[in-house]
C-alpha cells in the first residue's frame, strides 16, 4: 500500500516533460501597427494546445511565425528540439518536422487526391511518377480519416469538408513532430470531427504535438490539453487544462461578457414560399426530396458529410443540370436553370466556400457588391462610379460592415466578409435566402452577429434556409430542421422535437 502511495505521490510531483518548441517575447508588427507581441509559451511531446482568440487577434501571424509564412521581429527567439530555431521558409519548418495545415483549402483541382497529397515530394520509378505508390500511401490516409473515396479520382468536385480532409492526410504523410491545425472541423459535421479526434488522439500517443486552432469552443475541452488565449495580439492568458468554462474562455478572447445566445424567432406565415417536390438530380445524387418553407421560416438542413445537403441547395439555386420533380416559388411553378434565373427568380445563395465561390478577394466591397447587381443600378449595364459608390454605402450601412466600400475585401474579417456577400443578395430583396455554413471560419463575437442578420432576414418575410455542420448552430437558428442522409430527405423536425439525438439518429440510419 505504501509504494502506492509513494508512487501516486511520485506522478503527482512529474516535472512536465522538455518542451520540442520555446517561444520568448516573439512579436510581429506591420509599420506602426503591432500585430504581435511578447508571446511566451512552450509546446511539449504529444500534446494539443488551443490556440484561441477572436479574427485578428494574431493566432494566424503567431502559426505564420512558426511555420516560417512570416518572419518575427528581432529581440525574440525559438528553440527546436533544444536548438535554436528561425525558419525562413515554410519549407524549412517542414525540414526540421513542423507543419502548418491552412483554413483556406489550398489543393489543385486538376490534379488526383494523391497527387495533392504528394505535390512536390512525387517519388520516381524508372523516370515516372510511381502512381501506384502514391495512390496507395494516399488511400491509407483517407482510410484512417474515414473518407470513402479512390485516392485516383480528382481533387474537383470534392466537397468542402473532404477537401479538407485530404489537407489532412497530406500532412500526415510528412511524418512532422508538429501539427498546426488551423481551423480543421470548420466544414466537418459530428461524426468526420470525431474521426479526425481519433487520428490525433493516436498521433499524440506517437510523440507528435498540435497547435489547434478553432472558433468551435465547444470542441476544444474534448481535443486539447491546454489553451493559450490571444486578444489584439497579445497573451491574455495561458490555462494549464482544457477543461475552462466557454464562457470564461468568450470572455477573455473579447474582453467583455458574452454567451452564445441564438436570437428569438418570430412565428413563420402562413404562406408558401418555397416548394420542393419530388426532386431528384442525378449529377449531385439526390433522391425524391419534399419539402416546403414558408414565408418568414428559418429552415435548417442538418446531416453529416456526404449528405447531400450543399448538392441540394445548389439544385434550388440553379446550379445543377439532369433534375426531376419541380419547384413552386411564391406557388409559381419555376425551372430555374442556372444561378442567373435563380437569382431573376428571387432565389439567392451564399455558398459554403466564401473565398472562392462568394467574393473576390482582391477586388472592393463596392466592385463585389455590384457583382450579379448591375441590373440594379442601370438597365443597359452600365455602371456610373457615383451611383456605385451610393449603392455601396447604403449595402455597407445596412449590414453594418466594419468597412468602407472603396477597401479590399482581403482585408475584412471572416464575419465581415460574409456580411458584405448577404448584404448584396439583400439589395435584391428575394423571396428565397439560402446560406451554406453562413459562420464557417467566424469568431465567436461575429456570429452572434450573423444570428441575427438570419433572424432579420426572415422577419422582413423571406423563406431562409441554413445549412450548418455546427449542430447547434441548425437546431438553435431554425423554426424546423430537414435531416438528409446519402442525398435522401430522412425525415423534418419541428423546433421542439429537433434534438442532437434526434437529429443524428435520422443522419447515420
Amino acid at each position: 500500500m505504501q509504494a502506492a502511495l509513494d508512487n501516486s505521490l511520485t506522478r503527482s510531483l512529474e516535472i512536465p516533460p522538455a518542451a520540442v518548441l520555446c517561444l520568448r517575447n516573439i512579436g510581429k508588427s506591420y509599420g506602426a501597427v503591432q500585430v504581435l507581441a511578447q508571446i511566451n509559451v512552450d509546446i511539449r511531446p504529444g500534446e494539443v494546445l488551443a490556440l484561441l482568440g477572436e479574427n485578428g487577434a494574431g493566432k494566424s501571424t503567431l502559426s505564420s511565425i512558426i511555420a516560417g509564412v512570416v518572419q518575427p521581429e528581432p529581440g525574440g527567439t525559438m528553440t527546436w528540439l533544444g536548438e535554436d530555431y528561425a525558419p525562413a521558409s515554410p519549407g524549412a519548418a517542414l525540414g526540421v518536422g513542423i507543419g502548418l495545415i491552412h483554413q483556406e483549402i489550398r489543393l489543385l483541382p486538376q490534379l488526383s487526391i494523391a497527387e495533392n497529397i504528394f505535390v512536390g515530394r512525387l517519388p520516381m520509378r524508372h523516370g515516372r511518377v510511381d502512381r501506384d505508390y502514391i495512390e496507395a500511401q494516399a488511400q491509407k490516409q483517407l482510410q484512417r480519416l474515414g473518407l470513402k473515396v479512390p485516392a485516383s479520382r480528382k481533387v474537383e468536385g470534392l466537397s468542402v469538408a473532404a477537401q479538407q480532409l485530404v489537407e489532412i492526410a497530406k500532412a500526415l504523410t510528412l511524418n512532422a513532430r508538429l501539427l498546426i491545425l488551423d481551423e480543421p472541423t470548420a466544414a466537418l459535421g459530428g461524426e468526420e470531427t470525431e474521426l479526425l479526434f481519433q487520428q490525433v488522439e493516436r498521433l499524440k500517443a506517437e510523440g507528435v504535438s498540435f497547435i489547434y486552432i478553432s472558433h468551435r469552443l465547444e470542441e476544444i475541452s474534448r481535443i486539447a490539453d491546454r489553451i493559450l488565449v490571444l486578444r489584439d495580439g497579445h497573451q491574455i492568458a495561458l490555462h494549464a487544462s482544457a477543461q475552462v468554462p466557454v464562457r470564461e474562455l468568450v470572455e477573455q478572447m473579447v474582453g467583455r461578457s458574452l454567451e452564445r445566445i441564438f436570437p428569438t424567432l418570430q412565428p413563420p406565415q402562413e404562406r408558401v414560399m418555397l416548394q420542393v417536390k419530388d426532386l431528384s438530380c442525378r449529377e449531385f445524387a439526390l433522391h425524391g426530396i419534399d419539402f416546403s418553407v414558408h414565408a418568414g421560416e428559418v429552415f435548417g438542413i442538418a446531416g453529416v458529410v456526404g449528405a447531400g445537403r450543399t448538392e441540394l441547395v445548389r439544385t434550388i439555386a440553379g446550379a445543377a443540370k439532369d433534375i426531376k420533380g419541380h419547384m413552386l416559388l411564391d406557388g409559381e411553378i419555376r425551372r430555374l436553370r442556372s444561378p442567373s434565373d435563380a437569382i431573376q427568380a428571387g432565389v439567392v445563395l451564399v455558398p459554403e466556400d466564401r473565398k472562392q465561390q462568394g467574393v473576390v478577394v482582391e477586388h472592393r466591397i463596392e466592385d463585389n457588391l455590384v457583382y450579379g447587381n448591375t441590373d440594379l443600378l442601370d438597365k443597359r449595364g452600365w455602371v456610373i462610379p457615383s451611383r456605385l459608390r451610393e449603392f455601396a454605402q447604403i449595402a455597407v450601412a445596412r449590414l453594418g460592415v466594419k468597412g468602407t466600400p472603396e477597401q479590399r475585401i482581403s482585408n475584412l474579417s471572416g464575419g465581415n466578409q460574409q456580411k458584405v456577400i448577404i448584404a448584396k443578395w439583400l439589395a435584391r430583396n428575394p423571396k428565397v435566402f439560402i446560406l451554406d455554413e453562413p459562420t464557417r471560419g467566424i469568431d465567436v463575437g461575429a456570429r452572434a452577429a450573423i444570428y441575427e442578420v438570419i433572424a432579420d432576414l426572415a422577419a422582413t418575410g423571406m423563406a431562409v434556409i441554413v445549412v450548418s455542420s455546427d449542430l447547434d448552430e441548425v437546431l438553435g437558428l431554425s423554426h424546423r430542421v430537414m435531416v438528409m442522409s446519402r442525398g435522401r430527405q430522412m425525415g423534418i423536425l419541428n423546433r421542439g422535437e429537433a434534438t442532437p439525438v434526434s437529429v443524428m439518429e435520422m443522419a447515420t440510419a
